[in-house]
């Protein structure tokens, strides 16, 4: 199936197994492994593509073509079998443990690595150390280098070759001290003998944390160094486990140390001291005691130990062992020292400076305080006593250990520091079948400083991009938070509880167990012991441990012990003791820090030893996090400790703890390095000329990134930096410096790009002004025709009434004519009533002409002229008809009389018509603009109850929505978070599994029978959700329960069957499938791919942005009808569009109800690409008819006899339907 790609299915010993995919589900998919074994059923989100066989190792693995954790692993397997233990992710240094000698820390290669940038040689620890000094010296900033794993994965080591690599390259800056590199290498000896021991786990693991700064001066040499120190195991120094050892000191002493010392020690063989005859006592692979011992003292000579502190340090650790061998037997209502161990006790106050009878009523009685009697003691069970003697025997050592540290630190002195660059060791996660309070508190450490790294690597990575506007894919990791708040919070946290019942008179572990569990009954990270995947921890009661869900994985710890060993104080008694010393050493050693607690007597003292370490810690947070950081990944590639032996479960649970899963996601499309525009000026600025001197810093950046032909994808311009793909700024770093005399060529490369960049920007000037030119004259003449209709409608309004006013006084020159009339009939005076006439008319004529004239003459005065005007007209027509009676008979008169009567009469009718018309005129208008006014504001509330109305029920629509996908989102990520941390917890569970005889037994029923199911089950929950185009469609989901059909059945039955109902769930199930495995395809393609073309990107995001497939209409057919449909559609190749190859091609389809056919690709210069169903399904579109749009998309649907001369012309066979069988 798809033509056979390897690809990686989960498996539980490998990690991951190579494979093929044989059939696909809608949830899983099934891989037959490669050498032949079991099929494997795994959820897509499991199996990965597998890069090509031929395909080398990479150095970073961020050069994977697909990024992924199985090509991760597997690129790891690939170089730790060549003895390339080294590998990066961006700038991440991966380093596993080769548990034998490599030859690549030569001196040699310290000089190869110097000035070199990250990238360039292969991946080593040296060039971390070399990138971190020289980001502090180009930053001015102080560098923290984390180096983190598992026990016995080579933490040590590596910080071992940190120092010296960083000593032997950039020695040489202290003026205190002429051997100051050579002390800071030799401090490591002398601290290992006391601070490391071995465990089931790692021959030489370091049971105490250290933070080693080396400080440099203002030449930026080292000029001094200091340790501080976090944690160290004193319950290792009074037991162990068969199968481990006591601090190395005590053995090296024992086997290795000149006669006269054993016998002034009084030092026997190791099986006679009761603190190392719980452990291994025989020889140990990989470590020789004798040898060890010369060594250790030759590094405590090198820190400048002299004859005396050195007696002094092995007197102590001698009474350490010696006090582990005094016993008690009771006596009367206490305990005294047996007469066996009495030689012992007699030595160890002798090496204390004390009393030996001192020494025992100490050990063995209360000295109490009774009121009115004094002092009175009251002897101890011998149970007590041994408490006693241990307390004291941690105390002496730990106090021991301090003092090292402390005295390390002054043979390498300095007196000014510009900047450091600080080692992180600290004791990895762990997890063993008895976890107390040590295993602890290291554990809470490494939650910490996962999430530090989480911070600095995830959190403040993305920030950053987002800051700059970087373009990226987010990333989600599980934050731990919640873990670091149960344990160290106030009041409810574990070490705040802790330290409460600690302070009670009856302080009970039990007691402590109790509380924590009915306080955080339900919190996601604490559980009972009887819910552990561990068989043994389930016979723990309730008050007896607690099981804390790391971010690495659940562990449970015992909490017999834990009061005790959170208290750090002596009993009054023993300090007092211990303050009385005669042995100036000894009494050093036990005086009260400032600000130390001191024990009184009658009183609990409690000296908080997980509040001292919760403060230390967050002090040591400080200062990583005032530090620029680099991390350095120690894996362990297998439990046995054995060379060339890679286990690949073990390694990928580790890569997953670590968070480089994550890491791998976000680098993917992230930028690792970045400089600033600035710093990247200021770096070359020297050897630059003028001309290109002048230039700001990120056209500078720009010039110089195009004329060395950088690829924009290598690079990203953010606001103030920019940002290189990992290994890209090693490239233009290395051409920069390496080929200074080809400058010239570069400066000129630089100033044509620049010419260019300025002739583009004046072209586009150029045309942006000649746009701009036509833009203003459109606009001018827009403006001309908009200024001519306003100011025609502007003179209209202005002149309405005059023109009105003018018109009504023309109506009187009708009147004018009567009176002419009637003058021209007089027969007396008629010269005279002429001149009368005469002046009315240029009366009149002068009225018409004012209003002419006159244009701010308002209507009122027009009117008033006009009655004026008739008025007098009138007056004029009465003296003309008095005269006219006077000279006509009385029958004349009595005619003028009417004719005067009938001409008031049509005056007052056409005064009364035209006051008529007006009040119409005026109704009419304050009726229209009531009209429009009730209208618009109807229309207006319409449209604004319309939109409050649509916009509620888009706001209600999009609080249900969001509403509902917030919860989906959080149910699915709490879902994946519980998934991910049951998966943590069983991968951790198997591996403790292993450390046991039987590791089947070690196991639980129900985690047995979960590692059986396989990892399908384990997404159970995670289930996708089947979503149908209508009721039809998902009643024949229901009918045909196709869901464990295989691939081979459904494409057969769909090619062969002649059930209608069945061939159509067959058809809806094939292409449910084939869109998940799509989908999962897409998501894993190559690095820098291109979408595959087997559908055009229109139908695509039409599809993408539609969702779900609408219903089909519906239609009244037949019951077997299944329509043909056919279209075509122009096609451009994404690969095309990247090379400007812009030619169209077509796309032609042919749809067999509701899913394709046949499906043919023309291009130009390009062969046809023909594709039929039932043989070519995993090349063609999945997408149904309705998903694509094609029905709704115009032109798109041609005619079937045009689609079958382009199939014919291009050499594809007819095509044959599966027809029902006639009844």
């Amino acid at each position: 199936m798809d033509q056979g790609k390897k690809v990686w299915a989960p498996h539980l010993q490998d990690g991951f197994i190579l494979g093929e995919i044989v059939d696909f589900g809608t949830d899983t998919l099934s891989v037959q492994p490669s050498d032949g074994g079991k099929i494997i059923e795994a959820p897509y989100d499991s199996v990965y593509p597998a890069e090509d066989e031929s395909a080398k190792d990479q150095e970073d693995n961020c050069g994977l073509m697909y990024l992924n954790e199985a090509t991760l692993l597997h690129n790891l397997r690939r170089r730790f079998m060549q003895d390339k233990i080294y590998t990066y992710t961006a700038n991440i240094l991966l380093a596993i443990n080769p548990y034998h000698t490599l030859d690549i820390y030569t001196s040699e290669n310290v000089k190869k690595y110097c000035g070199v940038s990250l990238g360039v040689l292969p991946p080593h620890v040296f060039a971390v150390a070399d990138k971190a000094y020289r980001d502090m010296r180009n930053l001015q900033l102080s560098q923290g280098i984390v180096v983190s794993g598992e026990s016995g994965a080579g933490k040590t080591e590596s910080t071992k070759h940190l120092l010296r690599y960083l000593t032997e390259s950039y020695g040489g800056g202290s003026t205190a001290v002429d051997n100051l590199e050579a002390r800071i290498l030799a401090a490591n000896p002398f601290l290992e003998s006391f601070g490391n021991a071995k465990t089931t786990r790692n021959n030489n693991s370091s049971r105490f944390g250290k933070f080693v700064e080396l400080h440099f001066n203002r030449n930026y040499l080292v000029s001094g160094a200091h340790i501080e120190h976090y944690l160290l195991e004193k319950s290792r120094i009074i037991d162990q486990s068969d199968k481990e050892r006591n601090y190395h000191v005590f053995y090296r002493m024992c086997k290795g140390s000149p006669d006269a010392m054993k016998s002034a020690l009084n030092l026997g063989d190791v099986s006679s001291f009761s603190y190392l005859k719980k452990g291994i006592t025989g020889e140990i692979q990989f470590l020789d005691d004798v040898k060890d011992f010369a060594v250790m003292e030759k590094s405590m000579n090198d820190c400048g130990l002299d004859g005396k502190e050195k007696s002094d340090v092995f007197r102590l650790s001698a009474s350490v062992l010696h006090i582990g061998n005094i016993e008690f037997s009771e006596s009367g209502d206490g305990s005294n020292v047996t007469d066996a161990t009495q030689k012992s006790l007699q030595g160890v106050a002798k090496m204390l400076g004390l009393q030996a009878d001192a020494l025992s009523d100490a050990l063995c009685y209360n000295v109490i305080q009774i009121p009115g009697s004094g002092p009175s003691k009251k002897g101890k069970p011998p149970l007590e006593a041994a408490y006693g003697r241990d307390a004291l025997a941690k105390a002496i050592y730990s106090k021991l250990f301090d003092w090292i540290v402390k005295r390390i630190n002054k043979c390498f002195p300095f007196d000014k520091s510009e900047n450091f660059i600080g080692v992180l060791d600290i004791a990895g996660f762990e997890y063993f079948e008895i976890n107390s309070f040590e295993q602890f508190c290291i554990n809470y450490c490494n939650e910490k400083l996962q999430q530090f790294f989480n911070e600095r690597i995830l959190k403040d990575e993305q920030e950053l991009y987002v800051k700059e506007s970087i373009k990226f894919k987010e990333v989600e990791f599980v934050d731990n938070q919640d873990c670091i708040d149960l344990i160290e919070s106030k009041p409810d946290g574990i070490l705040a509880m802790l330290d409460e019942e600690s302070k009670l008179p009856k302080a009970q572990d039990g007691n402590f167990a109790e509380k924590l569990h009915a306080k955080h009954k339900n919190h996601f990270r604490l559980q009972l012991p009887r819910k552990s995947k561990m068989a043994y921890y389930k016979k723990l009661r309730d008050s007896e441990g607690f099981i804390i869900r790391h971010f690495a994985g659940a562990v449970c710890y015992q909490t017999d012990g834990f009061i005790d060993k959170n208290n750090d104080a002596l009993t009054f008694d023993l300090f007092n003791l211990m303050d009385s010393s005669q042995d100036p050493f000894t009494k050093e050693l036990f005086t009260p820090r400032e600000g130390e607690p001191v024990p009184k007597q009658g009183k609990i003292t409690l000296i908080s030893l997980g509040n001292k370490f919760k403060d230390a810690l967050s002090q040591l947070m400080e200062k990583l996090h005032s530090t620029r950081s680099t991390f350095i990944r120690c894996i362990k590639p297998n439990q046995k400790m054995q060379p060339k032996l890679f286990n690949g479960g073990d390694i990928l649970s580790q890569l997953q703890c670590a968070g480089m899963v994550s890491v791998l996601d976000l680098m993917q499309g992230g930028f690792p390095s970045r400089t600033a525009f600035q710093a990247l000026y200021d770096m070359y600025k020297s050897v630059l000329p003028p001309a290109l001197a002048q230039l700001d810093p990120r056209t500078f950046a720009k010039a110089l990134f195009k004329a060395l032909g950088l690829s924009e994808d290598d690079f990203q311009f953010g606001v103030s930096k920019v940002f290189f793909r990992p290994g890209k700024f090693a490239e233009f770093d290395t051409i920069m410096r390496a080929d200074p005399e080809h400058l010239s060529n570069l400066v000129n490369k630089v100033m044509e790009w620049l010419i260019k960049q300025r002739w583009k920007k004046i072209a586009w000037a150029t045309v942006s002004c000649l746009k701009f030119a036509a833009k203003i004259r459109a606009r001018a003449g827009s403006a001309i025709v908009m200024q001519k209709t306003i100011l025609m409608y502007l003179s209209r309004n202005r002149h309405k009434p005059r023109y009105e006013g003018i018109k009504q006084l023309n109506t009187l020159g009708t009147q004018l004519q009567v009176m002419n009339e009637v003058v021209d009939k007089l027969e007396k005076n008629k010269e005279k009533f002429q001149k009368v006439v005469a002046d009315v008319r240029d009366e009149l004529q002068g009225s018409i002409n004012k209003v002419k004239v006159n244009e701010k003459i308002t209507r009122e005065e027009i009117e008033k002229i006009a009655a004026n005007m008739q008025k007098k007209m009138d007056s004029q027509l009465t003296s003309i008809k008095k005269e006219q009676e006077k000279q006509k008979l009385a029958a004349e008169a009595e005619r003028l009389k009417k004719l005067a009567e009938e001409m008031e009469r049509q005056r007052k009718e056409k005064e009364e018509a035209e006051r008529r018309r007006r009040e119409q005129e005026d109704e009419a208008k304050r009726q229209k603009e009531m009209e429009l006014q009730a209208k618009r504001e109807a229309e207006e509330e319409a449209k604004r109850l319309e939109k409050l109305r649509i916009q509620q029920e888009q706001e209600e629509q999009n609080k249900k929505v969001q509403a509902k996908r917030a919860e989906e989102r959080r149910r699915e990520m709490e879902e994946q978070q519980r998934l991910e941390q049951e998966r943590r917890d069983q991968e951790l569970a198997m591996r403790l599994a292993q450390d046991q005889a039987n590791p089947d037994a070690a196991l639980t029923d129900e985690t047995k029978a979960s590692i059986a199911q396989g990892p399908t089950v384990k997404r159970k929950q995670l289930t996708r959700q089947t979503t149908f185009a209508n009721k039809k469609q998902e009643a024949l989901h229901k009918k045909h329960d196709l869901s464990k059909w295989k691939y081979a059945d459904l494409r057969d039955t769909i090619n062969t069957s002649c059930d209608i109902d069945l061939l159509e769930a067959c058809r809806e199930e094939f292409h449910r499938r084939l869109k998940v495995y799509h989908a999962w395809k897409m998501k894993n393609m190559k690095k820098n791919q291109k979408q595959d073309t087997r559908t055009p990107d229109v139908l695509r995001g039409a599809a993408d942005q539609r969702g779900a497939a609408p219903a089909p209409p519906k239609k009244k057919k037949s019951k077997n009808e299944r329509p043909q449909r056919y279209f075509r559609i122009p096609f451009i190749r994404p690969g095309d569009k990247k090379q400007g190859y812009r030619k169209k091609g077509w796309w032609f389809a042919h749809f067999d109800g509701q899913w394709i056919a046949r499906q043919m690709e023309l291009h130009p210069d390009q062969p046809p690409v023909l594709l039929v169903a039932g043989k070519d399904d995993m090349e063609m579109c999945e997408l149904s008819l309705e998903e694509t749009g094609l029905t709704r998309k115009r032109g798109a649907e041609i005619l079937a006899r045009e689609f079958e001369e382009e199939w014919k012309r291009h050499g594809g066979q007819s095509y044959i339907r599966a027809e029902p069988k006639k009844k």
